[in-house]
């Protein structure tokens, strides 16, 4: 068995490609029960988030098995094997473990230690029990990259301040209006008509930041108002007026900066769109929905400047550098978690043998037992048989016992390997027959 993570994120695909791996969670049970239907997929998850697609996946074979999931990434892209390759990245064993803990916590996001992802890999932990796709490998390794991603927020500063993609979304807006002033620095968002077209977790989060931003109020389009006003209820000291998706067109008519993040599948506000409008001046357009919300021509028309989730770069440079520092302290605590987990793994390798040994021991009780029993005759009472028969279960799990946990514990992988050679040959456990 091989643990194998097979993806593309933010680092490695541009926006166009990633929207193009999006999978939502509608179609997540029929895109696992895809992957698990190839042989050489023993365990899958997936990841998807605006920034990442990643499989998650315990192997029969490397090599068979990468090329497996990489079959079922063309098939829900729509490109070649070819043309996604250059985009994909593989890591296997040591680096699959170290590369989940680091996403869990935070280090490889786009804004580094972002909180958000972590209840993205808890929801991909519960999605993969709930359909069944994670057997007792995945299932160990996600959860303690779940606790990990909890430990590295509550024993470091990493989560102190963090900003998500739903903050750097504002700091951009502050930055670009700043720009159209001529000030190159963050400025309020005081005097803009703000609009934010969706009432999920990402425009709860840019209402938080509007607010602490100086947003003096904005629009909140949704598909279905009563859950704006669910929203709104939850900002008593920003105002808030809540409308139909239907509006939209007003909006984008009347405001000058409108957020996107919704779970529409195709681009909701288009240059044909934004041309059919009597539009005021200017028009600043972030969108941080993946697949986007805004197709790629909207910023083209004169008076429009369109942003998607790949241009945050700009604002997210300006908050790394400080927290660098605080991501090596973080890296120390991946390194010991990973460790446990491989240690875990490798004790598993003794399984196979400690079953034959197991089976082996259990032969000769039942064969003792049945001897014993047959020499006591037939005035032994049931309660009495029974007896005898817990004593020798007692004695061989008393025998098993120091062998077991010394063959399991953590130690050097040719020091476990003596051991069990050693074992096989003193009990005659050679899987070949051994046991008969």
């Amino acid at each position: 068995m091989h643990i194998a993570v097979v993806g593309l994120s933010h680092r490695t695909a541009p926006v166009e490609i990633r929207e193009r791996l999006s999978i939502p969670e509608q179609t997540m049970e029929s895109s696992l029960q895809r992957l698990r239907s190839d042989e050489q997929v023993l365990e899958a998850s997936i990841l998807s988030t605006c920034n990442r697609l990643e499989i998650y996946a315990l192997l029969r074979h490397p090599e068979l098995g990468i090329s497996a999931v990489g079959d079922f990434l063309s098939q829900v892209s729509g490109l070649s094997v070819d043309d996604l390759s250059p985009h994909l990245f593989t890591f296997h064993h040591e680096e699959a473990v170290a590369h989940l803990l680091r996403v869990a916590a935070g280090l490889d996001s786009l804004v580094l230690g972002e909180g958000q992802i972590l209840s993205q890999v808890k929801k991909m932990v519960r999605l993969g029990q709930e359909h069944r796709s994670i057997g007792p490998i995945l299932n160990r390794l996600l959860t303690q990259a779940v606790s990990t991603g909890k430990r590295v927020r509550t024993e470091t500063n990493l989560g102190t301040g963090a900003v998500s993609i739903s903050s750097a979304a504002v700091e951009l807006a502050q930055l670009k209006v700043g720009q159209s002033r001529g000030i190159d620095e963050l400025v309020p968002l005081d005097h803009e008509q703000v609009a934010v077209v969706g009432a999920g977790r990402m425009a709860r989060l840019l209402l938080q930041h509007l607010q602490a931003k100086g947003c003096r109020g904005a629009v909140l389009l949704n598909r279905t108002v009563q859950r704006a006003e669910a929203l709104a209820a939850d900002f008593p000291a920003l105002p808030v007026q809540c409308r139909p998706l239907s509006d939209l067109d007003h909006c984008l008519s009347t405001c000058s900066l409108v957020f996107t993040s919704t779970g529409a599948e195709e681009p909701i506000i288009t240059a044909d769109r934004l041309a059919a409008l009597n539009r005021r001046s200017s028009l600043m357009l972030i969108d941080i929905g993946v697949p986007r919300n805004i197709s790629p021509d909207a910023g083209e028309l004169q008076g429009v400047d369109a942003f998607d989730v790949d241009d945050l770069q700009e604002v997210v440079a300006r908050n790394q550098e400080s927290r660098r520092e605080i991501a090596q302290e973080a890296e120390g605590l991946l390194a010991e978690e990973a460790r446990q987990f491989l240690e875990w793994w490798d004790g598993l390798e003794a399984v196979p043998l400690v079953n034959r040994l197991r089976h082996h021991l259990e032969d000769i009780r039942e064969q003792e037992l049945q001897k014993a029993l047959s020499r006591m005759g037939p005035d032994l009472s049931a309660r009495e048989r029974k007896v005898v028969e817990a004593l020798s279960k007692g004695i061989i799990n008393k025998i098993l016992h120091t062998p077991v946990t010394r063959l399991r514990a953590p130690q050097p992988r040719q020091q476990r390997h003596l051991a069990m050679k050693v074992m096989e040959e003193l009990f005659e456990l050679n899987e070949a027959g051994g046991e008969a």
